[in-house]
């Protein structure tokens, strides 16, 4: 889009999962939790770390139990259809890259691909008290500690709330398994048009988090210390058993972090990557949603519009993933080698081009300026750690 920083173009816009309240609107407008500047507005999530406390102990309890049992963030199938193509882009302004940061140096030469350190599932509990996981992926910012995904992975569409609940990145998510530390989310950060209208050509976030939490092991203690400790614990049989955690540092140190690129040609090659679950519209499901996959190809030179999410510019690659994929980057070359490229994109919407009940095509909005100007923002805020000295979570 060309409009000037702040300037709203479109009002009047609908979420993915159905139709937005009069009423919701009007909340979410007056709300007060969400604060713009300049087209940015900024949420809070784990304000502190007491409440950081919380969502560390409620998804790494019972050897994360919630972990396990969440499903992705499910699209209604009634909305996968054909996207039509719109016409060129002009960006608002001149081209622009921020450098990614990881291997310093080539792994070596591979047929596979080889897929980012940085890449991960983001888990949370939506309007419906279920847990839900989209794609992510872990960006270059100042404080190493910044994740990139899709707008409706963090921001809760289907009710008046600003925030999905119990916020947390993954980086190489497996079956439970939390390689390099779960990392809370600190703060929220996107354009003022999808935090205050939903307006899904702004469909992108980016978040800020705390350093990782690993566990370190099972200690019995006495029911004092017990009743003390600040973290995942149990009692049982008249024991007492406390989980003690360790902080697994800053994000950008244990993975790296993607480049990012804005007001880019379209028509350039890109691979895209994510965790697709969800079955085809025609319920064919050949995914499952425990390792991630990717697609390889060029964007679309024109822009791509879906009426009935009142899209107008997005660009579109061809790709027969599902739902799950939501908010997994698109980078723009990539380098197999180092496992690094620039963010350009993430997965927005699926589409049905040929009619036959299959996704063959996914979105993403145009990273434009305004996009620059939201990842900007979002890259100089600090956040900290929440694991004390002694395996205590910080209360």
């Amino acid at each position: 889009m060309s409009a000037q920083p702040g300037v709203t173009l479109k009002r009047t816009l609908l979420p993915a999962g159905g139709a937005l309240l009069a009423t919701g609107l009007l909340a979410a407008g007056l709300s007060g939790t969400a604060q713009a500047g300049g087209g940015v507005a900024h949420d809070p999530m784990a304000r502190n770390s007491s409440d950081a406390v919380s969502v560390a102990s409620f998804w790494l309890a019972s050897n994360g139990k919630a972990l396990r049992s969440a499903t992705q963030y499910t699209w209604d199938s009634k909305e996968v259809r054909k996207v039509v193509s719109k016409g060129g882009y002009t960006p608002d302004g001149k081209p622009g890259l921020t450098a990614p940061t990881g291997e310093s140096r080539s792994t070596g030469s591979a047929q596979n691909v080889n897929l980012p350190k940085t890449v991960g599932k983001v888990f949370f509990v939506d309007s419906h008290g279920k847990y839900r996981w989209c794609s992510a992926t872990s960006i270059q910012s100042n404080y190493r500690n910044l994740v990139a995904t899709a707008g409706h992975c963090v921001y809760d569409t289907d009710s008046n709330a600003s925030t999905l609940d119990k916020w947390v990145f993954v980086p190489g998510y497996f079956q439970g398994k939390t390689p390099w530390g779960i990392y809370v989310g600190k703060q929220a950060f996107t354009h003022y048009d999808f935090d205050t209208y939903e307006d899904y050509d702004r469909d992108y976030a980016f978040v800020t988090v705390y350093n990782g939490i690993q566990f370190n092991g099972v200690k019995q203690v006495n029911r004092k210390d017990y009743q003390r400790f600040t973290g995942p614990k149990r009692s049982w049989g008249g024991r007492h058993y406390i989980l003690l955690s360790k902080d697994a540092g800053r994000l950008g140190d244990n993975v790296g972090g993607q480049g990012f690129a804005w007001n880019q040609p379209t028509g350039k090659a890109v691979r895209a990557f994510g965790y697709p679950s969800a079955p085809h519209p025609d319920g064919n499901r050949p995914y499952s949603g425990v390792t991630p996959k990717h697609c390889y190809g060029k964007t679309t030179a024109k822009a791509v519009g879906a009426s009935w999410l009142k899209i107008e510019e997005h660009i579109g690659l061809k790709c027969a993933v599902t739902p799950g994929f939501d908010g997994g980057p698109w980078l723009l070359d990539y380098s197999n080698a180092k496992r690094l490229g620039y963010v350009n994109g993430v997965t927005s919407t699926f589409a049905d081009q040929d009619g036959n009940d299959r996704i063959d095509y996914i979105t993403s909005p145009y990273f434009d300026g305004e996009t620059a100007g939201v990842y900007n923002a979002a890259k100089n805020v600090w956040s900290g750690k929440i694991v004390g000295p002694n395996g205590e979570l910080y209360k």
